[in-house]
């Protein structure tokens, strides 16, 4: 029987994009176009969940959802360029290339803004798949038969837990390593630049 192929799937914000900077300033295009008050540096410390869960902090229920068609609408021209690859992004997708693995991003970003990121940094995945917050990142973790999920958050720790998929966090995002691990994280790196390292011992442990 032919051993299955290793597929990694990684989040995107505060994993293998700093987005703060970009975020930011869509925020604050969109406080200016809308007349709306926003406090853009306090939304930044706490990326992660859907868009919608930090637009109900600023606008009535009932707007929304026209708010969010607004925001990343305006979003390619205020955040893809400002947004930075994280220190060892591009070196942990390679690090699982280069095992003979599949690379995957699952992420509660709107899909095309997330592939907009991706492919203005140079990251290439071989899947990607937006909008999908905490559990239900299991739906493409299962599909595409991921056996391990990177992300910052507490919810990827749910999603790769719901997964069946070991769960590797990086404490680079609003989560911090003691969260991480109450959450049931299998794995806590400092950032990204530990992950090659990391894949090299749980590859070598798997075939033990």
């Amino acid at each position: 029987m032919a051993p299955m192929t290793l597929t990694v799937g990684f989040d995107l914000d505060m994993t293998l994009i700093d987005s703060r900077p970009g975020i930011r300033a869509c925020y604050l295009a969109l406080a200016e176009r809308t007349g709306t008050y926003i406090d853009a540096d306090l939304v930044v410390t706490r990326l992660g969940p859907p868009l919608a869960d930090e637009l109900v902090n600023w606008f009535p229920a009932e707007q929304v959802a026209e708010m969010a068609a607004m925001y990343r609408e305006m979003y390619p021209s205020y955040a893809v360029a400002a947004s930075p690859a994280m220190p060892g992004a591009r070196e942990a997708v390679e690090a699982v290339r280069a095992a003979g693995g599949r690379t995957m991003v699952v992420t509660a970003k709107y899909e095309p803004n997330a592939k907009l990121h991706l492919a203005h940094l140079g990251i290439e995945p071989d899947v990607v798949v937006g909008d999908l917050w905490a559990e239900q990142k299991a739906q493409a973790l299962r599909e595409h038969g991921a056996g391990v999920y990177v992300g910052d958050h507490v919810g990827d720790v749910r999603g790769a837990r719901t997964a069946g998929a070991l769960s590797v966090a990086v404490a680079t995002g609003p989560c911090d390593g003691d969260e991480l691990r109450a959450a049931g994280a299998d794995v806590v790196l400092d950032g990204l630049a530990a992950f090659p390292a990391w894949l090299d011992g749980y590859r070598e442990s798997t075939r033990a």
